[in-house]
């Protein structure tokens, strides 16, 4: 089969033929049709982060497509099936946040496309009780980015306690927030959206924004205050400046939700005026396999629109260079 293949992280991700890899008991293969491209790939491929993936690596965390085999231990999947192969590749299933719904905090988890390989390949293997089915209806290169990306929006509305009629700022608008954005709106939440580029404000406002600000020319703290400020700011770009921005847009009793991962890993928090104005700060990391489930059913519903384009797994190295360059409309998924 292809593989994208991590060997080195100061080294282009190489396209090569690899052996088709043998489920272990309690895991499928599954045919990948579809593999979203998600920022995560590219901090993985170059070694990014302080722990750092064990190479050759295939990455990938959005990986659709259809179970070719199961292994001798395996129940409840069954050849034939479609199912997303999401960034929580695996979790004890035992600690007390496995048991508690909060499964993406276990200690013991294993990450797709990060510390097991990943969804760029014609085939990959995954734990069976990890993967989620994808209905009916839900197209293949649809369901890729909402397997990450919609995900982890989703998590970060609901844990942003967002109630209909308050004011939801976005901070970036691109593979993360154009679903966000959704989200906060299916929520009821009246939305302002933030960036720095005019045809990702533009998307914004074909997709419902109520209000929109553009950072590179007007200041957004300045903006949002002058609407009445955010009861909720969600932060999906990767800049200090954009966290401090969006937690000053708040007003009295507001809440921030930080998604982005800044690569200095700091932030300044004004003290007085977080205790003073009752602000809450809240980290969010990806949803469980639950809240994957419901981003597939609103979006089978009709309820979410995925903005994407589609490349060849031999053009990942490109892939990776548009994403960084901020050209891409939204989500790009490569078609296998």
């Amino acid at each position: 089969m292809r593989a994208a293949v991590v060997t080195g992280f100061d080294k282009p991700v190489e396209v090569r033929e690899v052996p088709v890899p043998e489920p272990e008991p309690f895991q499928v293969l599954v045919r990948v049709e579809a593999s979203g491209l998600c920022h995560t790939d590219i901090h993985a491929a170059h070694g990014d982060w302080p722990v750092k993936p064990v190479l050759p690596l295939t990455p990938g965390h959005e990986g659709v497509g259809v179970i070719e085999k199961i292994g001798a231990a395996v129940t409840g999947r069954a050849v034939g099936e479609r199912v997303a192969i999401p960034w929580l590749g695996y979790a004890c299933g035992t600690c007390a946040y496995c048991v508690s719904g909060r499964e993406t905090l276990c200690a013991s988890q294993r990450n797709t496309g990060y510390a097991l390989d990943g969804g760029h390949a014609e085939y990959a293997v995954a734990h069976a009780a990890y993967v989620v089915a994808v209905p009916d209806g839900v197209p293949s290169a649809e369901a890729a980015p909402l397997t990450c990306a919609g995900v982890t929006t989703y998590k970060a509305v609901k844990v942003s306690g967002l109630r209909p009629a308050e004011c939801a700022a976005i901070f970036g608008i691109g593979g993360l927030g154009h679903l966000a954005l959704q989200y906060a709106q299916i929520f009821g939440g009246r939305t302002v959206a933030v960036d720095v580029t005019e045809d990702k404000l533009r998307l914004a406002r074909d997709l419902g924004a109520a209000h929109t600000v553009n950072a590179a020319t007007d200041d957004p703290v300045a903006a949002i205050q002058a609407l009445g400020g955010a009861d909720v700011a969600i932060v999906l770009a990767a800049s200090p400046r954009v966290l401090e921005q969006a937690h000053a847009s708040l007003r009295p009793g507001g809440r921030l939700v930080l998604v982005s991962l800044p690569k200095d890993n700091t932030m300044s928090l004004p003290v007085f005026q977080t205790v003073l104005g009752g602000i809450s700060v809240i980290g969010s990391i990806v949803g469980t396999r639950a809240d994957l489930a419901e981003v597939f059913e609103l979006h089978a519903q009709g309820r979410t629109k995925v903005v994407y384009e589609t490349r060849k797994l031999e053009e990942i190295n490109e892939s990776f260079a548009e994403v960084l360059a901020g050209t891409v409309p939204a989500r790009l998924v490569f078609e296998l």
